[in-house]
């Protein structure tokens, strides 16, 4: 049974045009209709279309028409709906982000890379990190850190010199941001249902934001991250350059 695709594009010309071929080809359902979600954009949209998709549980099959295109497969209009049958399916769990602000507000969102925890101002952050309800470290002093998913772990986490984390390996990444103090320290692999508490420190002069992938709440006083197993996420990827291998080759890139 040829499956209903629901063919979205993000505001790039490049990927509208993909999308205006597209819907020639094989039509076009409503996101409520379709039996699967192609995106058609870079990662960026990717993680919006997952968002906003994500209480559906529809699968996505995305297609680069952007820059990096890391979770995306390659575009081709041809054999699509072949594709996608022989396509590898790929399960992923966000992280949840609770967090809690000056005048008391709690704020939840999901994150599916990672969530940050950032400086607003010229004065370095101070934060305590909690495992398990066991301080781990009681005062991080830098511009903030992160905590990254293994899908994630080669977006911001890679570039603050966090570890590649391979699919299925079970950890996530806490990767501090430009650490003052202590100084030497890198970070830490922690088991992928590890609850971490941040408390901020000194929060009145040094304010913290935390951002869950694009969502931030500012001024935050502490902030609750776990995974949320009650949330799966459904990722379509070519068999031949599945996410995984993704993941695992860039270990070995230059």
């Amino acid at each position: 049974m040829t499956k209903r695709l629901a063919i979205t594009a993000s505001s790039a010309p490049i990927a509208r045009e993909a999308k205006e071929l597209l819907t020639a080809k094989y039509g076009n359902s409503s996101v409520e209709d379709a039996d699967v979600i192609v995106a058609l954009g870079g990662d960026g949209f990717m993680l919006s279309m997952l968002h906003a998709n994500m209480a559906t549980g529809k699968p996505v099959f995305g297609m680069n028409r952007g820059t990096v295109g890391f979770m995306m497969n390659e575009f081709r209009v041809d054999d699509l709906p072949d594709r996608i049958e022989q396509s590898e399916a790929q399960e992923l769990h966000p992280l949840r982000m609770q967090a809690t602000t000056f005048t008391g507000e709690t704020v939840q969102h999901l994150a599916i890379n990672e969530v940050s925890l950032l400086r607003e101002t010229r004065q370095a952050a101070k934060i305590s990190i909690t495992v398990d309800n066991k301080v781990r470290m009681p005062e991080l002093i830098g511009d903030g850190l992160l905590i990254a998913t293994p899908a994630g772990s080669t977006a911001y986490n890679l570039s603050a010199r966090g570890p590649i984390i391979p699919l299925g390996s079970g950890v996530l990444a806490l990767t501090p941001i430009s650490a003052f103090r202590p100084r030497r320290w890198r970070g830490a692999l922690l088991p992928h249902d590890a609850i971490v508490d941040l408390d901020i420190r000194d929060s009145d002069k040094r304010p913290v934001s935390a951002v869950a992938d694009m969502r931030e709440v500012r001024d935050v006083q502490k902030v609750r991250i776990s995974e949320a197993r009650d949330v799966t996420l459904n990722l379509l990827f070519d068999q031949e350059h599945n996410l995984a291998e993704r993941i695992f080759a860039e270990q070995f890139a230059d």
